[in-house]
């Protein structure tokens, strides 16, 4: 499968296409990490193009592969095959393990692990982080994110910039910075069909 090296700079709209070189020296995508993330959106672009009603131009990724102090939570461009927005988001405090940066996943309820797969992002509702996006799992191995109550939402813990420590964890729902909410928010609201959102490892 060919590799999409092309990394669109969100800030600096610059290109380029041998090392998928981020605005910030030492944010990195990897070419393990491309490889890793195109592998998703193939799967992703496999999906909508059944005749569903999942958003053929946006998808989000997370890669729980990557630090929870760095970017990882990824807005993809499915036409133009470009990263054009990027944030932190916390994994949930039951996939930690032994060994920071080693995690586990889990579908089960109480477990407080983030679950991996595929979600289609419904409805909001108001809940005790203000607005909230229910997910709704779309694989085995997150069956239970709406029994669960697996939401997308924003915490004021979470930082707006990279860092070189690990950031708070959640119960097990995708959590982001109040500012990148903000920006997600309005593709969430302005898009006529659901987006799918995949967590992977």
């Amino acid at each position: 499968m060919k590799l999409f090296y092309l990394i669109l700079l969100v800030t600096a709209g610059f290109f380029n296409t041998s090392n998928a070189v981020l605005e910030d020296e030492d944010d990195v995508l990897t070419a393990v990490d491309i490889e890793r993330m195109n592998s998703k959106i193939s799967e992703i672009k496999e999906k909508i193009a059944v005749g569903s009603t999942y958003n053929t131009k946006i998808a989000f990724l997370i890669d729980m592969k990557i630090k929870s102090g760095r970017n990882r939570f990824f807005v993809y461009d499915l036409v133009n095959d470009a990263i054009i927005d990027q944030g932190l988001v916390a994994h949930g405090s039951g996939s930690e393990t032994a060994i920071k940066g080693d995690l586990k996943f889990s579908n089960e309820p109480n477990s407080n692990c983030t679950s991996l797969g595929r979600y289609s992002i419904e409805k909001c509702y108001k809940g005790m982080f203000g607005k909230a996006y229910r997910l709704s799992g779309l694989d085995a191995t997150n069956s239970n994110a709406l029994k669960r109550a697996i939401v997308l939402h924003s915490y004021s813990a979470v930082p707006c910039e990279e860092q070189d420590y690990y950031i708070s964890n959640s119960k097990g729902c995708p959590m982001v910075n109040e500012d990148f909410f903000k920006r997600i928010e309005k593709l969430i609201d302005t898009s006529k069909s659901k987006i799918i959102l995949d967590i992977y490892y």
